[in-house]
């Protein structure tokens, strides 16, 4: 079975002058150079054992892959620290995910102590990093300057890559350190059974659950990922997903993390060859410059669907490039990829295309979609092993074994008796002219608990209203079709990417009463 630490350094001793990491400003860190770092920081974190939690609060950039991937070869599994998370959610996580270590930037512990009311005032949540395990002892390991809140007994990054030079000086409060040598010694040995990292699909309310994957797991998905969208030496990949990112360095391309520049700009001046967008973002990107440099030939895009005006706006801005829409879940990644080209094609639903391989997709009676296969999490915290996964969507196999989303199995909406699932329509409705976004949702009667079935629409150039209800009775089967229409400027989004907040979009057109209503 793969591992995804050893199979990165393995890349790292064969090659190691190429170009593993770009930083958000355009630094440059080589495959030797990162292999280097990436022992030393396993050699220094010692005591570590299989699967010991790792509290994990490190900007993007060279420093924080050396340090994941150092933590998760010294046995360690990754706990990302969520800025955004209130302090009981925080503090139930921890709990549940107990730290035997915190690495961190240093002013992350500065933000989580002393500057802790301020950052909060600002938005900005930590967990206190100092004591995130009240009565646990925890150790410490930090990048950048010492800073107010960082432990004195903490390591410095500096001091463990300096250790690492051929005339390594004392490393005040690690344990004992051994020259992990020339790129061509040998690195740790493979651990695919090792949980690797976790991360909770909980909100911001109910009991946490922590997806535990594994350094096997890790691999599967990304020499998954490959199959789909090979990579090679020379490619540059520019995104902050780690699935994207750890398939580049497994294959010897280069990693481009992005940086304070615009999206086409960077692409540009790096020269990636592949990137990844959240739809939503780039539909905003290509509204300010619809053009996107000639070396991209590959575009992809996720964690939220892809509405077919965005998909042709890409199209558009990268005429030579490849436009693909990943699905995927915290569970299982990934799980299928497909071209816009085939996406736009399809009529009822939203296509997600075939499973990738090694990926097993089974429909339940009630039409739900289950997954399985060796990219699967080995499972939640305290609980058992999973051996297949609900993944929460309704889907079909279509006749070339594709699979079609026809929607949420919690946004069915309920009326008459006639169950109706949003997502069997939204893509058709959206790929209708003047139509940049469309949404369904169901609006309960307080009394009788029937819905009202309402379609909110985003509206792009050239929309008329008049002429998108003359079209909804051939997108939308007559037991389906909305009771009225309301046109919004904008949909609610929630969290990092951006993705629908149906909850707050059902609450808007509930109480909308103008701008398009019928």
């Amino acid at each position: 079975m793969n591992d995804v630490v050893t199979g990165v350094l393995e890349t790292a001793r064969r090659a190691p002058g190429g170009v593993a990491v770009i930083d958000g400003r355009g630094a440059t860190l080589t495959y030797g150079e990162l292999r280097r770092r990436v022992l030393a920081v396993a050699e220094a974190m010692t005591g570590l054992r299989p699967g010991d939690g790792v509290l994990f609060a490190a900007r993007p950039g060279p420093d924080a892959v050396a340090l994941a991937l150092g933590a998760v070869a010294a046995g360690g599994m990754l706990v990302l620290a969520d800025p955004g998370l209130a302090p009981d959610v925080a503090a139930a996580r921890l709990a549940t995910a107990v730290p035997a270590w915190v690495v961190a930037d240093s002013v992350a512990y500065t933000l989580s102590g002393p500057l802790r009311a301020l950052a909060r005032h600002r938005g900005l949540a930590l967990p206190h990093l100092r004591d995130p395990a009240p009565g646990r002892p925890v150790r410490h390991l930090y990048a950048g300057p010492w800073l107010p809140g960082v432990p004195r007994d903490a390591i410095p990054l500096r001091a463990v890559y300096r250790a690492s030079s051929p005339h390594p000086a004392p490393l005040e409060g690690a344990g004992p350190f051994e020259d992990p040598g020339p790129p061509g010694r040998d690195g740790p040995a493979a651990r695919p059974d090792q949980p690797a990292v976790v991360a909770f699909t909980s909100g911001t309310t109910g009991r946490p659950r922590g997806v535990v994957h594994t350094r096997g797991s890790l691999a599967e998905g990304s020499a998954s990922f490959g199959s789909a969208v090979p990579l090679a030496p020379g490619d540059v990949v520019h995104t902050d997903q780690l699935m994207l990112g750890l398939p580049a360095l497994m294959a010897g391309a280069t990693w481009s993390l992005p940086g304070a520049r615009p999206f086409a700009s960077e692409l540009a001046e790096r020269g990636a060859t592949h990137a990844f967008c959240v739809p939503v973002r780039l539909d905003r990107i290509l509204r300010e410059d619809g053009r996107l440099p000639g070396t991209l030939r590959c575009l992809l895009l996720g964690t939220a669907p892809s509405p077919p005006a965005v998909l042709r706006r890409a199209r558009a801005a990268a005429p030579r490039a490849r436009i693909w829409s990943v699905y995927a879940m915290t569970e299982a990644l990934p799980i299928a990829i497909v071209s816009a080209e085939e996406k736009l094609a399809c009529r009822e639903g939203d296509l997600l295309g075939a499973p990738l391989p090694g990926v097993a997709a089974r429909i339940a009676a009630d039409g739900e979609l289950y997954i399985s296969g060796p990219q699967l999490a080995r499972g939640y915290i305290g609980e058992p092993p999973l051996r297949e996964v609900a993944t929460g969507d309704l889907a079909r196999l279509d006749e070339q074994g594709r699979l079609v989303l026809l929607g949420r199995k919690k946004d069915m909406i309920l009326r008459n008796g006639v169950n109706i699932y949003p997502g069997l329509y939204e893509p058709a409705l959206a790929a209708l002219p003047g139509v940049a976004e469309a949404a369904i949702v169901g609006v309960a009667d307080p009394e009788t608990g029937d819905e009202e079935v309402v379609l909110a629409v985003r509206p792009d150039e050239g929309f008329d209203a008049a002429a998108l209800r003359r079209a909804l009775p051939d997108r939308v089967d007559a037991g389906a079709l909305p009771d009225r229409v309301e046109v919004l400027p904008d949909f609610p989004r929630a969290g990092r990417t951006d993705k629908l907040d149906r909850a707050r979009l059902r609450a808007a057109v509930a109480r909308h009463t103008g701008g398009g209503g019928r």
